[in-house]
Formats: C-alpha cells, structure tokens, sequence
C-alpha cells in the first residue's frame, strides 16, 4: 500500500513539475554589464583602497612603537614599561576599532555597497520578476558564485535577455 501511495506521490509530483518552465541567468554577468554597478564598484573599490592604507599605516606605526619599546625596554623602568605597554596596547585597540569600523559586518563599507548596489540589484531582481511572469516561467536559476547546478543547456540562459532589457 505504501508503494502504490508513493508512486501515486511521484507520478502526480513528476507531473506537475513536466509542465513547468525554467530559465538560468549570471546575476555577476549582468551586473558587470550595468555601468551604474561599474561606477558603483569603482567608488567602493577606491574607498576600500584608501582606508585599508589607513589601516596599515596604523599599524606599521603600532609596529614601529613595539620595536622601539623593544629596543629600548632594558632601560625603563617597571613604571615607564607599563606606561609604554599601554599606549601600545592603545594604539593597537584603536586601529582594530577603525577597521572594524570601516570594513565590519555593519562597517561602512558594508553601508556605502547597501547604499550604492542595492537599488541596482532591486532593479535587477523587479526585471527578472517581470521577465518570469511575461515568459510564464516557474524557476529562474542563477548560475553566479556558488551555483549547484552542475550542467545547464545554453538555450535556457535568459542573461543576456535580461542585460538587453535593463539598458
């Protein structure tokens, strides 16, 4: 009986999947296609660049302050150790501080991508809906970053569709 119930369950399953229409598009394809993303890119690029030297000059300042303590360590006193410990410990603390600010999970970075990309990725997303809906299609597959689909017929590849309609 629970063979007849699971191939009942396959048959109808199978079936209602037959029918249905599906299409796969590269999400980094067409975003890459989109000057707004590029110019958008570029500014996140250059103020990634600019606060990551920041970040390493801070701490090349922090490791020239552990090499001249030391250097110099011999000839402190207990006091003026833990003075020199302390401030280097300080700096160390405020560089973490000002990378976690500008390239943590809630960084700045993180924001000005939100602030620039996410329209453009909205913008993108409400096309494909629409293209779906137009083309009466059941699944669209993305095929960016970590696709798990192994295979996919050229023919089904909707991005190029999607790049013609969002210019």
């Amino acid at each position: 009986m629970k063979k007849i119930i699971l191939f009942v369950f396959a048959l109808f399953f199978g079936v209602s999947i037959f029918g249905q229409r599906f299409a796969y598009i590269d999400t980094d394809l067409i975003l890459e296609s989109m000057e707004d993303y590029q110019t958008a890119q570029v500014e996140l690029d250059a103020l990634s660049e600019q606060w990551q030297k920041t970040i390493e000059a801070k701490y090349a300042e922090l490791e020239e302050l552990r090499k001249a303590f030391k250097a110099e360590q011999i000839l402190l006193t207990d006091e003026m150790k833990k003075k020199k410990e302390e401030e280097i410990a300080k700096k160390e603390e405020e560089a973490r501080t000002y990378q976690k600010q500008k390239f943590g999970l809630e960084g700045e970075l993180f924001k000005k991508r939100k602030e620039l990309v996410k329209p453009i990725q909205d913008k993108v997303f409400a096309e494909i809906k629409e293209m779906a809906t137009r083309n009466n299609y059941a699944i669209i597959f993305d095929v960016a970053g970590q696709s798990n689909i192994l295979y996919s017929d050229p023919k089904y590849d909707k991005s190029e569709e999607l790049i013609r309609k969002l210019k």
